[in-house]
């Protein structure tokens, strides 16, 4: 069964994934609009900015597909559509940066070649820059879920001491319940013994008036007889 905090949690992340991812492909379209406007130097430097957004996107796209896994069943089938309307635009904003990058003309303005061998030089050291910044992205990426997991960890942690100070109190309330049950139980004895020696006392006490009648009778009697 799933812990409901587990999933109050699982709907915060996905949340807040969602909302940064807006920010991210809000961001990541500026960055293409950039571009068809550039050519040479600028324009690969904006390619690459543009992909480092891009892998942004696709890194929160995969946080999200986790997180929605921990979502309420109730509510799952909404987040489900917006991941998939989240990931139809991040594909075709990925296939668009894909069509200006292959613009080679565009790209490396009157230098540009037909020569194989000097554009895949230019296009290893683009993916070895850009594997970098995915490693160092992924790095920090994993540095916030540490983050998260010891705070929820602390959070797991103060709930566990909280209910086991609950426990011992009620415990402590339970002690003191029995210990009143045991004073109850001697006072209804008291009570019991007090009544019983009243009853014996009122037994006695008729027991003396009547030898006195009688013998009050009987010194009557004698002085008559």
């Amino acid at each position: 069964m799933a812990n409901p905090l587990d999933t109050d949690a699982g709907s915060e992340l996905f949340s807040s994934y969602e909302a940064e991812l807006k920010l991210v492909q809000a961001d990541l379209n500026q960055k293409l609009d950039q571009i068809s406007e550039l050519s040479g130097e600028p324009r690969k430097s904006a390619i690459r900015l543009a992909e480092r957004t891009l892998d942004e996107a696709n890194e929160l796209l995969g946080q999200m597909r986790i997180e929605k896994q921990n979502i309420p069943s109730a509510t799952r089938s909404k987040a489900n559509q917006r991941f998939r309307n989240f990931e139809s635009d991040i594909d075709a904003q990925k296939r668009k940066l894909k069509t200006m990058s292959d613009d080679r003309k565009a790209l490396f303005g009157n230098r540009y070649s037909d020569n194989p061998d000097h554009d895949q030089q230019l296009e290893q050291r683009q993916q070895l820059l850009s594997g970098t910044e995915r490693l160092d992205r992924s790095s920090q990426r994993l540095r916030d879920s540490q983050r998260i997991a010891n705070e929820t960890e602390n959070i797991g942690r103060d709930t566990l001491a909280d209910l086991q100070l609950q426990r011992e109190t009620i415990q402590h309330t339970r002690m003191n319940m029995l210990e009143s049950e045991g004073y109850v139980d001697r006072s209804v004895k008291t009570l019991r013994g007090m009544a019983r020696r009243m009853a014996t006392n009122r037994i006695i006490t008729v027991a003396i008036i009547t030898v006195l009648v009688l013998l009050i009778f009987a010194v009557i009697y004698s002085k008559f007889h």
